[in-house]
């Protein structure tokens, strides 16, 4: 609206309207919006599901997982100043996105057929190759479409109809972030294929084949496209000016000194790209420290995606996934953008924040507030995480499937005596085995049943292993009461699943079927005479003999707890059942990381839309395209802070680790105020500005100049001139 009213007033101060002379609005524009919403549904479809598939599928740990995530991350923001330069030095944007759209759905169809189980293929080389073939494909067609779809303009005439081309531009993007972010979870976890409980085939295959489609679209709107020849790429041309004004400086130092380092390149180049080229640098200092939010901003994919695998997301009948968690981002920042500018902002200026700077620092200190709630959130999941063996510890379980007490006595350090009840379990978590792995037992029961039964006694040796969790189950073999010795496991599903051991004593049946009352496809038949764990559906469930017929008990499983489960028959086809808790469930709710991801998304309002307007309106005409190529390199450069953190393991507590990361983005803000208080603002940024006063028009920047980062909408006060649009993707591009 603000460029409607203001191309309509500079109209009627000229006598004329821009309606007077129509020029049809380009039909090839429908293909390039196309070709934009598939390739963000296939990115953020991808990313969604990324970390899960990476533990649970590639039995990657929880660290490493992370790291290739923000590698991948970090190489999708390097490559867009990779396919700057090709675009407008070399192919021309329309080859450009062609041929690195080929290249991107390459990597896409390589993850989804190394998920299908059935083929066998390498899934972990086919993932990486993968992953480096998208991020080549989406970070080298990201400056390119927005540009090339504003290349289909005739301006200024069609200055307003350009002006909608980016807020559909804008609208795609979001609504494929919205949609695959909703989406592919879904596929992941409620499609089952191949005998998996999930789909991750799907996830990954839905949004490979709507990009391979997108492909053929976009071709089709060849003859209706508007071509530019490339022009040259002013990055390019910034590194030639450095570079040549740094070997001019090491040979005229002497005979020629210059007031600064870089006018020894004004022979060459001239005084104004010079001068644009400082104002550059004064911008790129307060750069340094902006890193350091998208760190935090990032592991919204990574570390908390897994911090919400071990939350319970049950709403009533329906059930949150953990990497459905992250949709809340783009649907908040639809909200927050004109709710910050209509009463957030109004607020902050009465309080003494006026400055796009102070604003940033106001946005950083947010994310560092968010990592502080989910420092918390963690110390809370804490204890419902499984009590893991020291590696000088072992860990000792006994269950009774016996019908009578038995009373043992031991060399185990602080449990020389105790009793199993019938059906019962013990525990010692923490068994101290540096000086000894072997512990002597002698098991006794005074029942009458056991007495006759010839099962009173049961000697033996415990043999427990340094750092492993040793269970050991009392059933009756060969008429004699017998202690059956197993590893036990009690680390959580690392899909939030529940885990169950069945321990039988029983002769009738020599299988059971699980059927869950919840989920009528969730059906699993168990062996008895193994003692293997198994991940399920989490719901109530009904256990019948193996062919259905006759019910034996029931029980209730909840989201990532790890039980044990104790069936006994006390008489022919009469049972009990006995559940035993190994770690708890996932009792703290999903909801719980609301507050943290409101905060961070709060913060990402303020940093990295205010950021952008800040750069793009103080950067010089010259160098406003410069400035967003190494905006984007400041999100790469801070996903490898989390690589970094990542591997260095500074601390093993994520709670911690969280709390570190909160205290360097604090740290990491007052840096930027001391910067930010040395900067003097330019007023060069009024050149870019159409004077709708004085009836001048600029004529808008050329599209082969447009900022290379496009995922961003409307900036601070809407969109304040044509020029301004051409940033439109950069804030979403998380």
């Amino acid at each position: 609206m603000i460029v409607r009213r203001a191309f309509l007033q500079e109209d009627e101060r000229l006598g004329k309207s821009l309606s007077s002379q129509p020029v049809r609005y380009p039909k090839s524009i429908f293909f390039i919006i196309s070709n934009e919403f598939s390739e963000r549904f296939n990115y953020y479809g991808m990313r969604t599901v990324l970390a899960l598939y990476l533990t649970q599928k590639l039995n990657y740990d929880d660290d490493t997982a992370t790291v290739i995530y923000h590698i991948f991350t970090s190489l999708a923001y390097f490559f867009p100043l990779m396919g700057a330069i090709l675009a407008d030095s070399w192919l021309g944007k329309f080859k450009t996105i062609l041929y690195l759209s080929i290249v991107y759905c390459i990597g896409s169809t390589l993850i989804a057929l190394g998920a299908i189980p059935p083929l066998n293929l390498p899934a972990t080389s086919m993932t990486v190759l993968g992953l480096l073939f998208i991020a080549v494909g989406s970070g080298g067609i990201k400056p390119c479409v927005s540009a090339f779809g504003g290349d289909q303009f005739k301006l200024p005439e069609q200055a307003v109809q350009l002006a909608k081309f980016f807020s559909l531009f804008y609208f795609a993007i979001n609504a494929g972030s919205l949609i695959s972010t909703s989406l592919t979870p879904i596929l992941r976890e409620d499609v089952h294929c191949f005998n998996d409980p999930d789909c991750f085939s799907l996830a990954f295959g839905v949004p490979a084949v709507l990009m391979i489609l997108s492909i053929f679209v976009f071709v089709c709107g060849k003859s209706m496209y508007m071509i530019k020849k490339p022009a040259g790429n002013m990055v390019v041309l910034v590194f030639k000016c450095i570079g040549n004004a740094l070997s001019t400086r090491m040979k005229e130092r002497e005979v020629n000194p210059r007031s600064h380092w870089l006018d020894y390149a004004e022979t060459k180049y001239g005084r104004k790209i010079v001068a644009d080229i400082k104002s550059l640098m004064k911008i790129l200092v307060l750069y340094i420290p902006l890193p350091v939010f998208w760190a935090l901003f990032d592991q919204q994919g990574s570390r908390w995606t897994f911090q919400a695998t071990r939350m319970n997301g049950e709403i009533g009948a329906f059930t949150i996934k953990p990497d459905q968690m992250q949709v809340i981002n783009p649907l908040l920042i639809l909200a927050f953008i004109p709710f910050f500018e209509g009463l957030v902002y109004p607020i902050l200026e009465k309080l003494g924040v006026r400055t796009p700077l102070q604003k940033l620092t106001f946005g950083g200190i947010l994310a560092g507030a968010a990592f502080v709630l989910s420092g918390f959130v963690e110390i809370a999941l804490d204890k419902t995480n499984a009590v893991m063996p020291a590696p000088h510890e072992s860990q000792l379980r006994i269950y009774n499937g016996l019908p009578c007490d038995y009373h043992f006595k031991t060399d185990v350090p602080n449990s020389s005596n105790f009793t199993v009840q019938s059906l019962g379990a013990f525990e010692n978590i923490h068994v101290n085995t540096m000086q000894n792995t072997t512990f002597r037992f002698t098991a006794t029961t005074n029942e009458t049943f056991c007495v006759k039964a010839n099962m009173s006694t049961i000697n033996g040796t415990f043999y427990l292993q340094p750092g492993h969790s040793i269970s050991h189950f009392i059933n009756q073999k060969a008429n004699k009461a017998n202690l059956q010795q197993y590893t036990d496991s009690v680390e959580k599903d690392k899909r939030g699943l529940p885990r169950i051991r069945i321990l039988a004593n029983i002769k009738s049946t020599a299988k059971v079927l699980l059927k869950n009352n919840w989920y009528k496809d969730s059906h699993y038949n168990v062996t008895l005479n193994k003692i293997d764990q198994l991940s399920v559906a989490d719901g109530e469930y009904d256990i019948f003999s193996h062919n259905g017929t006759r019910k034996i008990a029931s029980m209730k499983l909840e989201l990532g707890g790890v039980y044990t489960i104790i069936l006994h028959e006390v008489l022919e086809n009469e049972f009990m059942l006995q559940r035993h808790t190994v770690t708890p469930s996932n009792s703290l709710h999903m909801l719980w990381l609301v507050p943290q991801y409101v905060v961070i998304t709060a913060g990402e309002v303020m940093f990295s839309i205010t950021g952008l307007q800040f750069s793009y309106s103080q950067a010089p005409e010259s160098m406003k395209s410069v400035i967003q190529a190494f905006w984007l390199l400041t999100v790469a450069f801070g996903n490898m802070l989390v690589v970094f953190i990542a591997e260095a393991k500074f601390v093993q507590s994520q709670s911690v680790e969280f709390f570190l990361f909160a205290i360097l983005m604090f740290l990491d803000m007052a840096l930027f105020m001391i910067l930010a208080t040395r900067y003097k603002y330019s007023d060069s940024s009024s050149d870019d500005v159409d004077d709708v006063e004085t009836g001048d028009f600029k004529k808008p920047e050329p599209l082969d100049q447009v900022p290379s980062k496009l995922d961003q909408g409307p900036l601070e006060k809407g969109l304040e001139n044509v020029k301004s649009t051409y940033t439109n993707e950069a804030y979403r591009e998380d």
